[in-house]
Parts: structure tokens; sequence; C-alpha cells
């Protein structure tokens, strides 16, 4: 016999894997616990000064609707925003919707299962007016929807819906200003209370448009009747006070943004852009250049990022909007500079917010996004405990 034929014949080795379940059962309860220790984290960082980007993007969505759309004999610098494509307004107002439904998932959730935080944001004097700013957000996506004509029957129960809770908001918060001690105006008043303010005349804004002028004059005296009583309380007691913390200086944009989404909202009222809502603007116009011209006031605010930042956007899309309504009534070419340089600046600062936002959104939420009461103001007067 030869070599080869005495070696025995080799068989290939099988070898088989066995999964250990007792490993699997192990792995998976650690990553679930994973899982929803992030999924807790988020919703105990979800507090509601987040609806200010659903705020910020759906004002967008109502500038872009009103500069894209035809008008007659428009200025050459108007026409300018004809190139702008339909889509880009059905964009940018499904991108706000998104965001509105989101948060609101979000914070309905938070409610289940973190009912104390909750709490305690209805009950601070900051906080509180941030509950204004989901039914703000519906509010100026359902004027700039591209969908839902304002003379439909749905236009309407959409507007009843979203203004049912600013009206019971109205009654909890006006009511404590003139009745309780602790709450009294004097006492808890900040900017944040400017948004209680604008909730009411973008409600009379949507309601001058849908043809209900009596309910639109309703919620416009309203907003307006506490509107010059805020802001007489905040300009004598704010006017250069330096005791505010650093993260809380972005929402003094909102100055501005409550004369001019008053001055739009008398525009819807009245049928057109009048002495009145000059006015406002005006006034607006004289508020935010005052802001502007002291960048040092909000040096500290801009080091770290924070949904603070969200603030600017919203007062600067309101101020380009009054602006674009008075360029088409004056039709001058100064008007119309003015339109396309607020309207600019305010894009560009959507723009750049998003921008950061998404980045930030993909490490987990850092203890920088504070929540309002950390921009609560220190001062004596107000107590958050």
């Amino acid at each position: 016999m030869s070599e080869g034929e005495k070696q025995p014949h080799q068989q290939p080795e099988i070898v088989l894997e066995i999964d250990d379940p007792i490993t699997k059962t192990e792995s998976n309860p650690k990553s679930m616990i994973h899982i929803l220790s992030y999924l807790s984290r988020i919703l105990s960082k979800t507090h509601a000064g987040y609806f200010r980007i659903a705020l910020a993007l759906a004002s967008q969505a109502l500038l872009w609707k009103i500069l894209i759309q035809p008008i007659q004999d428009a200025h050459a610098l108007r026409r300018l925003f004809s190139i702008i494509p339909s889509t880009a307004l059905i964009l940018i107002w499904s991108v706000a919707l998104a965001t509105l439904v989101l948060l609101s998932f979000l914070y309905i959730v938070r409610c289940f299962f973190h009912f104390n935080k909750v709490k305690n944001e209805f009950l601070n004097p900051v906080e509180v007016n941030y509950l204004f700013v989901p039914w703000i957000s519906g509010l100026f996506l359902l004027q700039s929807s591209p969908h839902i004509p304002p003379t439909t029957v749905h236009y309407q129960v959409f507007w009843l819906v979203l203004v049912v809770p600013v009206v019971v908001l109205d009654v909890k918060i006006y009511g404590q200003w003139f009745t309780k001690g602790k709450r009294l105006l004097a006492i808890v008043a900040n900017p944040a209370s400017q948004l209680s303010v604008i909730g009411n005349l973008v409600a009379a804004q949507a309601a001058a448009r849908m043809g209900w002028r009596e309910s639109g004059l309703c919620m416009f005296s309203l907003g307006m009747a506490h509107y010059l009583v805020l802001f007489v309380t905040l300009y004598q007691r704010l006017a250069g006070d330096n005791s505010l913390p650093a993260m809380m200086r972005p929402v003094f944009f909102l100055f501005f943004a409550a004369p001019s989404v008053a001055s739009l909202s008398w525009h819807s009222i009245s049928g057109k852009f009048d002495d009145f809502s000059k006015l406002l603007f005006f006034l607006s116009l004289f508020l935010f250049t005052s802001l502007v011209s002291r960048p040092l006031l909000f040096r500290r605010a801009m080091k770290k990022f924070s949904v603070a930042w969200w603030a600017y956007s919203f007062p600067l899309t309101a101020l380009a909007l009054a602006s674009a309504e008075y360029a088409h009534e004056v039709k001058g070419v100064v008007a119309h500079v003015l339109m396309l340089l607020l309207s600019s600046v305010s894009v560009l600062v959507s723009l750049f917010l998003m921008v950061v936002t998404v980045i930030h959104t993909r490490r987990p939420p850092p203890s920088s996004l504070t929540s309002p009461s950390d921009c609560a103001t220190t001062s004596s007067s107000i107590d958050l405990n």
C-alpha cells in the first residue's frame, strides 16, 4: 500500500453554534432600560419653551405665503419674491406642522410621566406663558395653510378649537394679575408675559380673515387692553435693568413682536393698513432698533446654544410681516427696501437656527437646553420657588 492509501480519510469538521438564550435575555433588558432611560430624559427636558421652534416656523410659513402671493401693480422689489415656487411654502408649512405635532405629542406624554414638572410650569409666572405658544402656532398654521381657505367650515372649527384654550389661559392669568397678591402684574410681569397678549392678537387676526369681525374685535380689545398695562409695567421696571439672566435676554425681542402682531391684527379687522396699524408698526420698528443697537446685551446669551435662541426668530418674522403690509399700502421705495431687508434677515435667522438645532439634536439632550424657568428674572420681585 502506498503512503497515501495508509492515511485515513479526514472528515470535514462541523461546528454548531448554539445561541445562549440566557445571554440574550440578559442583554435585551439592559438595552430596553437604556432606551427607556433615554426617552425619559428627553421627556424631562421637553418643556413648554420648545414650542418656540414651532412658533418660529409657523410664522415663517405665513410670511412666505404673503410674500409670494400675486399682487396687481406690485413694486419691482416685491416681484422678486415671485420667483419662489409654491412648493417652498408647502414645504415650510409641512415642516412647521410636523414640528408642532411632534412637540405636542412629547408634551402630552410628559404630562403623564412628569406631571409634577408640568404642574410647576403651570404655576410658574414665566413658564405658564409658553403654554400659549402651541395654540398661537396653530393659528399661524391655519392662516398660512395652502389647503384650508378662510371661508370654509373647517377653518372656523379649527379656529374655535385653537382659541378656546387661549381664552381659558386668559381667564387664569389675567384674573390673577388683579386678584391675587402674590400674582399681581407688578410682581410677576416679565417679557414672556407678552405671549399671552400675542395669543389674543393672533386669534383676532385669524377671526377677521374668515369674516368674524366682531369676534376679532373682542379678542383684539382683550389683547390690547392688557398689552398697554403690561408694556408700561415692563418699561418702568426693566428699563436699564441689568439684573436679568443672560439666558432670558433673547426674550426681549418680544417687546417689538407684540406691536407688530397688533398692527397685522388691526389690518385684518379694518381691511387696510390704516394710520393705527402704521402707528403700531412704527412703535415696533423703534423698539427693534433700540434692541439691535445694543448687541452687548445679548453677548452672553450667544456663548452657548440654547433653545432660547429661537426667541429671536418669531419677533423678526412678525416685524417682517408688518413691513410687508406697510410696503403694500404706501408703495414706496424705502418701504419696500425695508421689507426686503427685514424679510431676508428673518429667513436667514430661521435657517441658521434650524441648522444649529439639527446639529445639537444629534446629541443626547444637553443641560444647555434650559427651561424658561432657568431664564426667569432673578429680581426679588418674582418668586419662582
